[in-house]
């Protein structure tokens, strides 16, 4: 059975869904991960998390948006540069600002779920997510996973970049006006 990383700083919330998983016969382990710079360490398999047979690679993560240390954004962020396409992550946060929404897709979110308020709602969410990240979905066999170099662990402590805008910084710079698309001629 493949384990699930579920990226939650609330309590409440890990209590709930794991709740919901229960209830709709999801029998995945779900690790928990408090914080974004926990995350990054679960996925690397460093410091705590270096025993493989008790904390294994996940075949999704779960991953809030607002978490302390490094924001979910940057998480998200770091592992399409780390594992590419090749691990699921669907963002499930209470959030449903369109800026995040963008934002998440543009980083490479796989899905964005906003925690529903009702018990009933959140069981049928997480059915979804079983019948069809768990089942249905077929993820790529790309490259093996990459750790990163002490630079690029470096810069997951930096100051996250302002997506307040809905415009993401590209290699370092911003973008603030996206091409517009051509017209094809009659």
């Amino acid at each position: 059975m493949k384990t699930i990383l579920q990226v939650e700083d609330d309590p409440n919330d890990v209590f709930l869904f794991q709740h919901s998983m229960t209830k709709a016969g999801v029998t995945n382990p779900v690790q928990v991960a408090t914080d974004g710079q926990q995350a990054i360490d679960y996925l690397q398999g460093t410091g705590k998390f270096a025993d493989r047979e008790k904390f294994p690679f996940p075949c999704l993560v779960l991953l809030d948006l607002k978490l302390p240390y490094v924001m979910g954004l940057d998480v998200l962020k770091w592992i399409r540069e780390q594992f590419g396409a090749a691990l699921t992550v669907l963002m499930l946060t209470a959030s449903g600002e369109e800026a995040d929404i963008t934002a998440a897709y543009r980083l490479g979110a796989n899905g964005f779920l906003v925690k529903p308020s009702e018990a009933s709602k959140l069981c049928d969410m997480v059915t979804a997510i079983m019948d069809f990240w768990l089942t249905h979905n077929t993820l790529p066999h790309g490259p093996s996973p990459r750790f990163p170099t002490e630079r690029s662990a470096r810069l997951v402590h930096s100051s996250s970049p302002d997506f307040s805008a809905g415009r993401l910084p590209v290699n370092g710079t911003r973008r603030e006006e996206w091409p517009h698309e051509t017209q094809s001629n009659p």
